[in-house]
């Protein structure tokens, strides 16, 4: 979604939304990662009473922008992502599948991960998900989130197949977004 050579020169505007707007991302995303609502950091990551910006980038991706820090981002009407920073502060927000050594370099290149990096030997599915539901992508032997991904069939299922496009990889280490730490 964001490539390596991403910036924010790529980004056509930046608003600061309404409150309205406001409340309505915060509760989707809420309703997304209801453990963030739970342990109450949605009130240190979306805080209700400041400015929240939203900048909309090519391809319909739109960024949620607080303190010129990127957070969230979206394509279309399609479900909000962390970026991998908030990831990285927060890594039990959403469900976590983790991948063999053998699928992290083409991970770390914006390739999607195949089911057998996720079912084999090396590789853990920590949590049980439906398709079409955004995963964290972890690296076997490694601590924090690799990539943030969308999940193109259930975990059963991807046991069951072993073979074809498991999840779609949508923001990775080193992409255009993790080289914008701010906009």
């Amino acid at each position: 979604m964001f490539g390596k050579k991403f910036s924010t020169e790529e980004v056509s505007t930046q608003n600061q939304v309404k409150s309205s707007v406001q409340r309505s991302i915060r509760a989707k995303i809420c309703s997304q990662y209801p453990l963030l609502e739970e342990t109450g950091a949605i009130d240190e990551i979306l805080p209700k009473k400041e400015a929240i910006t939203l900048a909309k980038c090519q391809e319909h991706v739109q960024v949620v922008v607080h303190n010129n820090t990127p957070l969230f981002f979206a394509q279309r009407d399609g479900p909000w992502f962390p970026s991998l920073r908030l990831l990285h502060q927060y890594p039990d927000m959403m469900s976590k599948l983790r991948a063999d050594v053998g699928a992290i370099k083409f991970v770390l290149s914006g390739a999607n991960i195949m089911c057998p990096g996720l079912t084999s030997p090396g590789a853990t599915i920590h949590n049980e998900v439906d398709a079409d539901m955004p995963v964290a992508i972890y690296a076997e032997g490694k601590e924090h989130a690799m990539a943030v991904g969308i999940t193109k069939m259930s975990t059963a299922q991807m046991r069951e197949l072993n073979k074809g496009i498991g999840v779609d990889n949508v923001h990775y280490l080193n992409d255009g977004l993790w080289k914008t730490p701010s906009f």
